[in-house]
């Protein structure tokens, strides 16, 4: 296992490109029946490294668009409010973004018409126009969430490294399967509870104390390499269980930013949900099955080299704890 310390060194390297630790988050088109013929707009646009992309919507030549004010900063993202009058139906209408295929942006679409119906669809850099659809497609709904569940998990480095910090601690299959299945179950509760309103924590200080867990098993992962006997590698299933509720918590944050359908609440969030396990078990499995190959290998290294994600997981969770805390200070 010390062998293999070397991959995870050079991992974080690739993982801190930023140290923000947010996942690209999407945009968000909400179109609302809000009368005959008549519909409200929510365009909301989350931005990157402090700056919002240059991206606009282009509307139908038979919608007449009249903004509502101004463009309105709220929650990282720059929220613009319209109201159009179609005096035809606009299914099957299109809806483009103009300049998305210049970012590495989704835009998450929501239409929902007085009838009940809701339609929900993802728009793309590579495919940057969508039809409105006619008819409800589960498949669309399950798929879109799904995806985005998967983005959040693998594009959500903060979360990656505490599960780093896992693999790191845990010695043993079994005590390993026990400590994912740990976290799983637990994100997995308060995610469900919190995204269907049952339970709520404030975002910032869920933010911090996530970078906090993550300082908390740098420290354990220091002394046990020097030997030291630890809470978390005597009992890591009880330790993922603990800080996977919190991370539940940042898991919600993040889906009620996105965007929920209303009608289709249950179905968006088991796909999310999914979405965010499938993730996790695709890093879990590229990750192991590098250390085998490097262990495999028999390459020697220096022994301070199994110290160097401890450092890296360190140094970053402090960075995020400070940033958090003085977020809401």
């Amino acid at each position: 296992m010390a062998n293999s310390k070397i991959f995870f060194f050079l991992l974080f390297l690739v993982f801190t490109h930023t140290v923000y630790a947010h996942e690209i988050r999407p945009a968000y088109l909400e179109i609302k029946e809000v009368s005959a013929s008549n519909y409200r707009i929510m365009w909301k646009v989350p931005s990157i490294n402090g700056a919002v992309p240059s991206i606009k919507l282009e509307f139908p030549s038979s919608f007449h668009v009249t903004q509502i004010g101004g463009a309105i900063p709220i929650n990282r993202s720059m929220l613009i409010n319209y109201t159009i009058r179609s005096e035809k139906d606009i299914r099957g209408e299109i809806i483009k973004v103009l300049g998305l295929e210049n970012t590495i942006m989704d835009v998450l679409v929501s239409i929902n018409f007085l009838d009940g119906s809701e339609y929900t669809f993802m728009l793309n850099p590579n495919h940057p126009e969508g039809v409105i659809p006619k008819e409800e497609n589960f498949i669309n709904t399950a798929k879109t969430y799904l995806v985005l569940g998967i983005e959040h998990i693998l594009l959500g480095i903060d979360h990656l490294l505490f599960v780093l910090a896992l693999l790191l601690i845990t010695n043993g299959v079994s005590r390993l399967v026990k400590t994912i299945t740990a976290f799983t179950i637990a994100h997995s509760i308060t995610l469900s509870l919190s995204a269907l309103g049952f339970v709520g924590l404030p975002g910032s200080p869920v933010e911090a104390v996530i970078a906090l867990s993550i300082v908390f098993l740098a420290v354990e992962l220091y002394k046990y390499y020097k030997g030291e006997d630890v809470l978390t590698a005597k009992y890591p299933w009880v330790v993922a269980f603990i800080f996977g509720l919190l991370h539940g918590f940042g898991f919600a944050g993040a889906l009620t930013e996105i965007g929920l359908p209303q009608t289709t609440i249950p179905t968006a969030l088991l796909f999310f949900n999914i979405g965010v396990e499938i993730g996790q078990l695709v890093f879990i499995t590229v990750a192991l099955g590098i250390i085998w190959l490097i262990n495999k290998s028999k390459i020697t290294f220096p022994y301070w080299i199994k110290f160097a994600p401890v450092y890296a997981i360190g140094i970053l969770s402090s960075f995020w704890l400070i940033q958090r805390l003085f977020s809401f200070i």
